[in-house]
């Protein structure tokens, strides 16, 4: 049996680690809630069903091509659904699916968790800050 040395061990445990790391379900989904528009979608869309152009009024700042990536993301993991009507011109509603719903649940405690905390937050930044400059 041969033996390996620190830097193979190292090694071998980072790369042990990356291949866990790659499929972890966890970072997958902090992942997608990471994407800059995808939590305030999922938030406007708890209100209820909406249209494209709502959607746009609502999230203002996001550009039209990244509220369509958002959406088409959101669509694919099965968040949110897609519903085409045929008139003239075409009504594409969107709307959260099952799933959507529950993560908008554990969006609203995170939600929460920061109206709390986030004072406190900005507090120790400004303490931190402040003791950075002194030294």
């Amino acid at each position: 049996m041969a033996t390996m040395s620190a830097r193979q061990r190292r090694e071998a445990e980072r790369a042990e680690f990356e291949e866990f790391f790659e499929g972890c379900p966890s970072r997958l989904t902090l992942a997608r809630l990471g994407d800059k528009w995808v939590a305030v979608t999922l938030i406007t869309l708890a209100e209820g069903p909406k249209r494209r152009g709502e959607l746009a009024r609502a999230i203002a700042t996001a550009s039209q091509k990244m509220l369509t990536q958002t959406l088409r993301t959101l669509e694919r993991d099965g968040l949110i659904c897609r519903s085409v009507e045929a008139t003239v011109p075409v009504t594409v509603t969107y709307a959260l699916t099952a799933r959507g719903h529950s993560l908008v649940e554990a969006l609203d405690s995170v939600v929460e968790w920061a109206t709390v905390h986030v004072p406190g937050i900005e507090a120790d930044r400004q303490e931190y800050d402040r003791l950075s400059i002194e030294e």
